[in-house]
């Protein structure tokens, strides 16, 4: 029995005893190199199908583009900086805040960090090694490594010397628990869908005692640190009275508001007339302080960016947190109240909930619902309700995330954008939608990139400050900060250049290195550059091959790496970073359900593979949607049937092979072939070939794939079952040249199927004996445009559609195929003799008449069944129950038997006694005998038999 698992083992020792990925590299290139690049996974968790298709798409690539004459440089990378690791760190040490990881000692922690990078590695590597990957993990790069941060150091200072790197005041979303910063992308990472608290408020006029602005939020936590009230200058304010207090709102929403209430319109209110007006805060913390521009404190203004979409037509402002906030407050001079700190609980100033966490992970709205019952008790409070909205949360430690004014650096990507967008137009993306859609759309929405974390585990930021005059100093690579500080540099983690100082060159200050570090993606962005320690190393090599030709990740990529690396392409080099681009879609559990250990709701990959092999889950993923930027729904069923449709198909056809090709020394010599059958599959070959190469070449895997496992199912149903007589044929002459046939074809089949599926690929290559040490040291087949007929490629294809209708003519009388009929009658088409002995031994027709006419091919059966052919009949009825005797015994076609047969019935003894050479040579028999020994009793077409075999 066929055991592909054990199989594919083989091979795999093969290439590891005998170094076969290293001779790939090292092996004639004459078309140079291909440039491909890896993007770094985290090493601190275990492989899951998400990489396995990502490795699937950048093992095949590379493979294809080996075997077409180039050098392809297969680099592992880790990405070891970064949340996800200190997260794991934090857990082991148990600490809840910044301050506690502060207290512990930063090298420390930082230390424990670097030993829990790799604790996955070795599981990583099995992992790619059985599913076949090949990939330089002995020579990998960390984005940990002293030479990678240091070309890192290259990058932000070449950003910096062009302008394109500021420091600004913003509006951002932070992570309170993590206490950084994050970016546009990361924050777009972490929505979900959430129940939260709003609130209408009354804010009483000064100059009005008794009459309210109502103001809607959606953030009640806010309200402490509220400065002004915003209204729009085109929008309409009516003042009316309700329960006999009056309040100011827009016209528009009075409905929404009151629905079924009763309540009257006094008058309506000019806009310009509310604009400048005090009102009396929600809190007075604020009154007695000392506050810049404090005259216009709790003043109502005038914004564009007011509607009456929701609320009341009145926003309150709290320049603090939101970017529209901030903007109006810097527009209009108000004062700036920051009222809650950087690890998102109040300050000592808000006096009734100091220290209170606003955005609790555990109970999101339970800070603002202490701040609505205070205000409910001092009848601030018009209306609340809870409602459901898209809110974002920290991407890795899942904390709420706060809209928060702070200072962060930034790469000036909105200047350089339209460079950015049309630099991209040079690159090709399958699919194709992606380009114009999400990376395009995301691309022409793009903002200025917050590169500042406020972590430790990470890539410092490489400059250095005066405390005395505030002059910086931006360094690019060690040996200007070992030159300068006059320190030996060893190690670039912030516990280490924390320590750096020197002094200032223009007072007598100490320089110390600004606290943060960068973002983890200003890394993974800058991978092509410090996977090679560029420009400190391989400068030529480099910049003679860059960008690259081809990268390959999820669709999540298309806002981060692919996104990233674009942008500091077209930054650093006027270029896109990469030419060609695959996107996978994710895959989900059979249920479409999110894959989930906690659930367990899908098998482990390991498991499938040892039970399948690497080949089958690598066909099945490969021929997928996912390869199409679409969700897949892992079915293990799915790999199960190209285990048995495709991968033991194929094996079955080289058993096949191996079974009648006794002479070891066949030759591969398909010239001038003269059977119609060999003609077909050869061009049926070479068409194949072509559109693989086509797909290959326009890096589409699912056309360079599909076409396998159909070329697999004719190869085997057709060519070979309608060629059975020839390689059992007593004819040496036809029976070679059937065997020369199948082994070319099956030698250039190893070929093309060496990127997708490369141990069956090298086992039917090591078997048949191929000229080189593996088929992955192979050159990409040429095409044989000689052998694609396509007027054969046509005749074969109707006359597959003549067998078609002929057997369901068949089916449809309910007669068996083994009973010979007399003539088919071929409507509309002409075929030549060879064609129509195809049709005859298909459908078992003694003639094959071609009625010429106009209009569609269809078939006429004579159903009448004479003596003469229910004799032929009993005897393929017979043949075939023999047969299924020899297998049953476990006969091979090297064994003679001798058949013993007992009857009463004159048409069995017929068939014995006139067809007997014929039955011989069907059954592989020396003799038959009649016998009135016990025998076994069987039926034929319901007529009774004792018959016996043994072996001879």
């Amino acid at each position: 029995m066929i055991k592909i698992p054990e199989i594919e083992k083989q091979i795999l020792k093969f290439w590891q005893t005998q170094d076969i990925f290293k001779k790939s590299l090292e092996k004639d290139s004459p078309k140079g190199d291909y440039v491909f690049y890896d993007g770094p996974p985290f090493a601190t968790g275990l492989p899951h199908y998400g990489h396995i298709v990502a490795s699937l798409m950048k093992d095949m690539v590379p493979r294809y583009w080996t075997m077409k004459g180039f050098h392809v440089d297969r680099k592992w990378g880790w990405d070891t900086h970064g949340l996800p690791i200190e997260n794991i760190v934090e857990q082991e040490m148990k600490t809840k805040s910044k301050k506690d990881i502060e207290d512990i000692g930063i090298d420390k922690f930082n230390e424990s960090c670097r030993s829990k990078v790799m604790m996955y590695a070795d599981k990583w590597r099995k992992v790619v090694d059985r599913f076949g990957r090949w990939a330089d993990m002995d020579d990998d790069y960390k984005t940990m490594d002293k030479e990678y941060m240091e070309s890192i150091w290259w990058v932000f200072k070449s950003l910096w010397d062009k302008g394109l790197i500021y420091e600004g005041y913003k509006s951002m979303h932070i992570c309170p628990r993590c206490e950084t910063t994050l970016s546009q992308h990361e924050v777009s990472e972490g929505y979900e869908d959430v129940e939260d608290l709003s609130g209408i408020f009354k804010f009483e006029l000064e100059d009005e005692p008794g009459t309210y602005i109502l103001s809607w939020t959606t953030t009640p936590w806010t309200l402490p640190g509220n400065v002004a009230l915003a209204i729009g200058q085109d929008i309409e304010y009516v003042k009316i009275e309700f329960e006999n207090q009056k309040y100011i709102l827009a016209k528009q929403n009075i409905e929404d508001i009151f629905e079924d209430k009763e309540y009257k319109i006094l008058e309506k209110v000019d806009a310009k007339n509310l604009e400048n007006k005090k009102y009396k805060p929600l809190f007075n913390y604020y009154l007695d302080k000392n506050i810049e521009n404090k005259e216009r404190l709790y003043t109502i203004q005038m914004a564009d960016f007011v509607t009456v979409e929701d609320g009341t037509g009145v926003v309150h402002i709290a320049p603090a947190f939101g970017e529209d906030d901030m903007n109006l407050g810097k527009e209009k001079n108000l004062p700036f109240i920051q009222h809650v700190k950087f690890n998102g609980r109040f300050t000592d100033d808000v006096k009734d909930f100091a220290g209170l966490e606003v955005k609790p992970k555990d109970n999101p709205i339970s800070t603002d619902k202490k701040v609505l019952e205070y205000l409910e008790k001092k009848n601030l409070v018009f209306d609340t309700q809870e409602y459901e909205h898209s809110y974002p949360n920290c991407w890795r430690c899942h904390s709420p995330l706060l809209n928060y004014a702070t200072s962060s650096l930034f790469v000036k990507v909105t200047e350089i954008k339209s460079q950015a967008i049309e630099k991209a137009k040079n690159i090709n993306w399958v699919p194709k939608h992606l380009k114009a859609g999400r990376f395009g759309q995301w691309l022409e929405g793009a903002r200025d990139w917050s590169i500042s974390r406020q972590r430790f585990w990470g890539s410092v930021i490489p400059i250095w400050i005066c405390n005395n005059c505030e002059e910086k100093k931006v360094f690019g690579s060690v040996e200007e900060l070992e030159k300068i500080s006059g320190e030996k540099i060893e190690d670039l983690h912030k516990h280490f250049m924390d320590k750096v100082k020197f002094k200032c060159n223009k007072c007598d200050g100490e320089m110390t290195r600004v606290p943060d570090v960068l973002d983890c993606w200003f890394e993974s962005g800058s991978m092509p550059y410090a996977q090679m320690h560029y420009p400190f190393e391989n400068k030529e090599k480099f910049e003679a091959n860059f960008p690259a030709k081809f990268i390959a990740e999820g669709v999540d990529q298309t806002r981060a790496w692919f996104y990233y690396t674009h942008i500091l392409a077209t930054a650093l080099k006027d270029s896109c970073a990469y030419e060609n681009v695959i996107v996978n879609g994710m895959v989900l559990a059979e249920d479409g359900k999110k894959m989930s250990k906690h659930l367990n709701n899908y098998p482990d990959p390991m498991e499938v593979i040892e039970k399948y092999g690497a080949d089958a889950m690598r066909y099945y993923l490969a021929t997928s949607q996912v390869m199409k930027a679409d969700d897949l729904n892992f079915s293990e069923k799915g790999v199960d049937e190209v285990y048995k449709k495709v991968l033991l198909i194929l094996y079955n056809i080289l058993s096949f092979y191996k079974m009648f090709a006794t002479d070891p020394n066949i030759r591969i010599n398909p010239n001038a072939p003269n059977n119609i059958l060999d003609k077909w599959i050869l061009a049926k070959t070479e068409n194949l070939k072509n559109n693989i190469t086509k797909a290959y070449d326009n890096y589409d895997l699912v056309k360079a794939t599909r076409p396998i496992g159909e070329f697999i199912n004719e190869l085997s149903t057709w060519y070979i079952r309608r060629s059975r007589d020839r390689f059992k044929s007593e004819n040496q002459e036809e029976k070679i040249k059937a065997l020369e046939t199948l082994k070319y074809i099956l030698l250039e089949l190893s070929k093309v199927i060496a990127p997708v599926i490369p141990f069956t690929a090298d086992y039917f290559y090591k078997e048949l004996k191929g000229a080189q040490e593996s088929v992955h040291l192979e050159e990409w087949s040429e095409i044989k445009k000689e052998f694609i007929d396509q007027k054969v490629l046509d005749y074969m294809e109707i006359t597959r559609k003549v067998v078609e209708l002929g057997l369901a003519k068949r089916a449809e009388a309910g007669i068996k195929v083994r009973q010979p009929l007399q003539q088919l009658t071929i409507n509309n088409q002409q075929l030549e003799d060879e064609y129509l002995e195809l049709i005859k031994d298909e459908v078992n027709i003694k003639e094959v008449v071609c009625e010429e006419g106009s209009g569609d091919i269809s078939v006429d059966l004579d159903l009448e069944i004479s003596e003469e052919l229910k004799q032929e009949g009993l005897l393929r009825e017979l043949v075939r129950t023999i047969n299924g005797m020899r297998k049953k015994a476990g006969l091979t076609i090297g064994d003679k038997i001798e058949i013993k047969y007992n009857s009463e019935n004159q048409d069995i003894k017929n068939i014995f006694n006139k067809f007997s050479e014929e039955l011989k040579k069907q059954t592989l028999a020396n003799e038959l005998l009649e016998s009135n020994d016990k025998l076994d009793k069987i039926k034929i077409n319901n007529i009774e038999l004792d018959l016996e075999i043994s072996e001879k």
